[in-house]
């Protein structure tokens, strides 16, 4: 199996390179995340650290996830239960705290590997739902041709749903993505954003609300339908 392993500590790099070789696995290593993110599609597996010199772990891990759905597990010496949430909600399949045995490393990834692979993100720029149409890449929304003006965090909140739809997000997902804060989840900042999405493009089942789980782009049947 191709693996990359994102991390920049020379020594600790080594010792897991000659680990992974050991159980047959050929390994790319890369030390800084503008590296990874040009890595990563084409290895099978990818192995992040999160203390990365140029970008924080996490960022790298959301925006490989909004184009790849290859296994990730986290590698890293973070130990608060928010930061393994945030890791977990970013879209990690599993998270491993330094210092740690090179056969409980094995152990993870071939269970990562039997559960099989996550949906894969939408690579289309656009994502059209009903009449509605939601352009990533420009970040612009029209309703049956017509424009909707947006805030940018009304408009994050949308692309997100939109990436993978179908797939529901959590609002502390969603309130870490955006907002960078999950522990925002006791406030109503997230309501009012959803609210507006609804109001704003007169498609209130845009983003369906799955009560006491989250999130999800939804249909939108024509206004009068």
């Amino acid at each position: 199996m191709r693996v990359l392993l994102v991390e920049d500590d020379d020594r600790l790099a080594s010792a897991l390179t000659t680990a992974l070789a050991r159980h047959g696995h050929q390994v790319a290593r890369a030390g800084l995340a503008v590296d990874a993110l040009r890595l990563a599609g084409g290895v099978d597996f990818v192995l992040l650290d999160l203390g990365l010199p140029d970008m924080d772990g996490l960022e790298v891990l959301r925006r490989l996830r909004r184009v790849s759905a290859v296994p990730v597990i986290v590698v890293t010496a973070r130990t608060e239960e928010r930061e393994v949430l945030r890791g977990l909600r970013s879209g990690a399949d599993d998270y491993l705290v330094k210092p740690f045995r090179t056969v409980e490393l094995m152990a993870r990834m071939e269970a990562v590997m039997r559960r099989g692979t996550r949906p894969m993100p939408t690579r289309d720029h656009v994502v059209s739902v009903g009449d509605v149409r939601i352009d990533l890449e420009a970040r612009q929304v029209t309703v049956s041709g017509e424009q909707v003006t947006l805030t940018r965090r009304e408009f994050d909140v949308l692309a997100l749903l939109a990436r993978e739809p179908g797939v529901v997000r959590s609002r502390e997902e969603i309130l870490d993505e955006v907002w960078g804060d999950p522990l925002l989840s006791a406030s109503r900042s997230l309501d009012v954003h959803v609210a507006g999405l609804r109001s704003k493009t007169g498609r209130p089942h845009l983003v369906e609300t799955l009560r006491g789980t989250g999130y999800r782009l939804g249909s939108t049947p024509l206004a009068g339908a």
